[in-house]
C-alpha cells in the first residue's frame, strides 16, 4: 500500500509529463483567480457586502435623522425659554410730564434709570414726615391710628427699626398721651452722615388739652434708610417714594 500524496507534493517530470504551474484546488484555497478571469468570492464577505448595501444606508439615514431631531429639540427649548424671559419683562415705558403752578406742562420726557435716584431734598422731606407722624400725638384717635399705619408702612419689615419703634409704641401708647394733651413735632435739622444714614434733630412741644404749652424736649437720632421702589399698586399707595427706615436710634438732648 502506497502512501497518499499531499496536495502540495511535487509531481515528477518525465517524458511526456509536465508539471502544471498551479493546481486548480490550490487556486480555490488561496482565493486567486481561475483561468477565464472568474472570481471565487468568500461567502461571508459576500453576505456582509449584501447586508451593507441593503441596510447600511437605512441605518445611516436613521442616525442622521436622530441627530437632526435632537438639535431641533434643543433649539425649541432655548427659544421657549427666551420667550418666557421676554414675556416676564415689562414693556411699559413711563413718560414724565412736569407742570407749573398753573398746570401748564413745562417739560416732558421718557423716564430713565439715571433719573430714578431720589434727590437729597426728597430724602430729607421723607425723613421729616416720618418723624412727625411717629412722634406726634393728637386727640383724634382715628387720625392718630392712620398716622401709625403710615409710620409702619415706611419701616422695613423685620428690620431693627421695626423692633425699636414697636417697643416704643408699647411703652408709651399715643392713646394714653392724648388723654393728657397733644405733642407737636418741629424738625430742626436733617443732615446726611453717610450715603444711607441721616442725623435728625427735632423738638417736641407738649400741650395740655386747653392748648397751653406744657413743656419742650429736644431729641436727636440716627436713621438708616433704604430705597426700594414700589412694584404693586398697594405698595405705591402705602409708600409711593419707596423710602424705608431700616435702623433707628434716638435720645433726648439735655
Amino acid at each position: 500500500m502506497q502512501p497518499a500524496i499531499a496536495n502540495d507534493a511535487l509531481i515528477p517530470e518525465g517524458p511526456g509529463i509536465s508539471a502544471p504551474t498551479e493546481l486548480p484546488f490550490v487556486k480555490e484555497r488561496k482565493g486567486k483567480k481561475v483561468p477565464g478571469g472568474a472570481d471565487l468570492a468568500n461567502p461571508y464577505l459576500a453576505a456582509r457586502k449584501a447586508w451593507d448595501e441593503r441596510y447600511g444606508d437605512l441605518i445611516s439615514r436613521a442616525r442622521h435623522w436622530r441627530l437632526v431631531a435632537f438639535v431641533a429639540l434643543a433649539i425649541a427649548f432655548v427659544s421657549v425659554g427666551g420667550l418666557i424671559m421676554v414675556a416676564k419683562q415689562t414693556r411699559l415705558v413711563p413718560f414724565v410730564v412736569a407742570v407749573n403752578e398753573l398746570g401748564r406742562p413745562v417739560a416732558s420726557g421718557i423716564a430713565t434709570a439715571e433719573g430714578s435716584r431720589l434727590d437729597e431734598r426728597v430724602m430729607k422731606a421723607a425723613l421729616a414726615d416720618f418723624i412727625s407722624k411717629w412722634r406726634g400725638v393728637t386727640i383724634d384717635w382715628t387720625f392718630q391710628r392712620a398716622q401709625i399705619d403710615q409710620v409702619f408702612a415706611q419701616i422695613g419689615q423685620g428690620s431693627p427699626a421695626q423692633v425699636a419703634i414697636s417697643d416704643w409704641y408699647r411703652s408709651a401708647p399715643p392713646q394714653q398721651k392724648a388723654e393728657q394733651g397733644t405733642v407737636e413735632v418741629e424738625i430742626k435739622s436733617v443732615l446726611a452722615t453717610s450715603e444711607k444714614t441721616w442725623e435728625v434733630g427735632w423738638t417736641e412741644v407738649t400741650r395740655l388739652a386747653t392748648g397751653q404749652i406744657n413743656g419742650k424736649e429736644e431729641f436727636r437720632g440716627l436713621f438708616t434708610i433704604a430705597v426700594n421702589p414700589p412694584r404693586t399698586e398697594e405698595e405705591g399707595r402705602a409708600n409711593p417714594l419707596g423710602i424705608f427706615v431700616t435702623n433707628a436710634t434716638w435720645s433726648r438732648v439735655f
